[in-house]
């Protein structure tokens, strides 16, 4: 009988993925795919890179057409405002109420805010192609910028606009940039990057406050110091877009850990015909936690796995994946296998001045190695990191 009407809410990677899955997996029902943005379904790793620099604006995943013989029809430009599972609905901004037969839950993520600034132009977020654009028009050779977060999107930022020939500060409360990701040794190493660079930057301090009337002119940091700045780009993370599905019954995560929509294994939601995928997502792992998992290439993975769980009633054989993350900053290309920790023992066993390669041991293995500028070294690495070989045996080999 089927499967019947598949409704997706999202359409972005996760969303687009999940389309494309659902077809291999042997759904031959409708598939509807809702997205906020009037946009054709675009990939969003660009938009702190190409797009802000101006070196592209076509980021679009796929084709009008492709989506058409896809069998998929496309509901842009309405974002979905709520969810009855009882009566398996989805109402949409416009007041269209979709009917479904299993929905999916692919919304993703929105930026985080710092509550009590005040309203001013020049003041930034990165999420949107929207977004892109007015930072793009607002990369002036010559003028001072501040980034509030060294994230990988505060880090790609500031690199782009270093080469848009702007001045810029940096700021970030942990001890490095991107602590809490790859650890403090390894953020250092990233850090020391972006001051080669010509960025200014500044660990153990956030943003305290902007200056400006109608514009802004400035900030006022923590430690009391102040900055010039034409423009800011706030990077502080994000938060999954769960606001539209509360009070549903979906059961969701705590904020204490990381929010979401929580999940089985395969995607399932507390509602046997809801499923979730993509950043939005927080699946139970292998050993039994919750978890999201804000990764490009583990999108793909959860899509396959939900799809074809949806379509056929149980998990795809499939071997365990290898976690891999990447970030373009200057003329580097940091990568990283596994699931590095700031808590992680790190083995720093190359190191030129600029370009890198880190291990990471947890309990006497290596859980994830992560290097900048050394591709070849990195991937090598990945039957290594899946097996969880003794860390001793990867030191030894590697003349450490």
């Amino acid at each position: 009988m089927g499967v019947g009407r598949i409704v997706i809410v999202g359409a972005g990677l996760a969303g687009v993925r999940t389309c494309e899955e659902l077809r291999r997996a042997g759904h031959d029902g409708e598939i509807v795919l809702v997205g906020e943005e009037q946009h054709l379904p675009y990939d969003r790793p660009p938009l702190s890179k190409d797009v802000v620099r101006g070196e592209t604006d076509d980021v679009t995943l796929k084709p009008a057409e492709y989506y058409e013989e896809l069998r998929v029809e496309l509901r842009l430009g309405a974002a979905a405002t709520a969810l009855d599972p009882t009566a398996r609905t989805v109402t949409l901004a416009d007041g269209a109420v979709l009917d479904y037969d299993h929905a999916v839950i692919a919304t993703g993520l929105t930026p985080r805010r710092i509550p009590g600034l005040p309203d001013l132009a020049g003041v930034h977020v990165l999420r949107t192609l929207e977004d892109a654009h007015a930072l793009r028009g607002d990369l002036v050779a010559g003028r001072s910028a501040l980034v509030v977060g060294a994230g990988f999107i505060g880090c790609e930022v500031a690199a782009s606009m270093r080469a848009r020939g702007l001045d810029v500060v940096l700021v970030e409360p942990q001890p490095t940039p991107l602590a809490s990701v790859l650890g403090e040794q390894v953020g250092a190493l990233v850090a020391r990057l972006h001051k080669d660079e010509g960025v200014d930057v500044r660990s153990g301090v956030g943003l305290a406050s902007l200056v400006g009337d109608d514009r802004v002119t400035g900030a006022v940091l923590g430690d009391g110091s102040e900055v010039a700045a034409d423009l800011v780009v706030v990077g502080i993370g994000s938060h999954p877009v769960t606001g539209w599905v509360e009070g549903s019954g979906i059961a969701l995560a705590e904020r204490a850990a990381g929010g979401g929509v929580l999940a089985d294994a395969t995607g399932r939601t507390s509602d046997p015909n809801v499923w979730v995928v993509g950043d939005v997502a927080s699946w139970q792992q292998p050993e039994g936690e919750h978890r999201r998992v804000e990764h490009w290439t583990n999108v793909g993975e959860q899509a396959k796995v939900a799809a074809h769980a949806l379509v056929t009633g149980a998990a795809p054989d499939a071997p365990a994946q290898v976690a891999y993350f990447w970030s373009d900053q200057y003329d580097v290309k940091i990568q990283a296998l596994g699931e590095p920790s700031g808590t992680d023992t790190v083995h720093v066993v190359r190191d030129d001045g600029r370009k890198f390669l880190a291990y990471y041991e947890r309990d006497g293995a290596l859980v994830a190695v992560v290097g900048g500028g050394l591709a070849g070294p990195v991937m090598k690495m990945r039957a290594k990191v899946a097996g969880r070989v003794p860390i001793a045996e990867v030191l030894t080999a590697a003349g450490v």
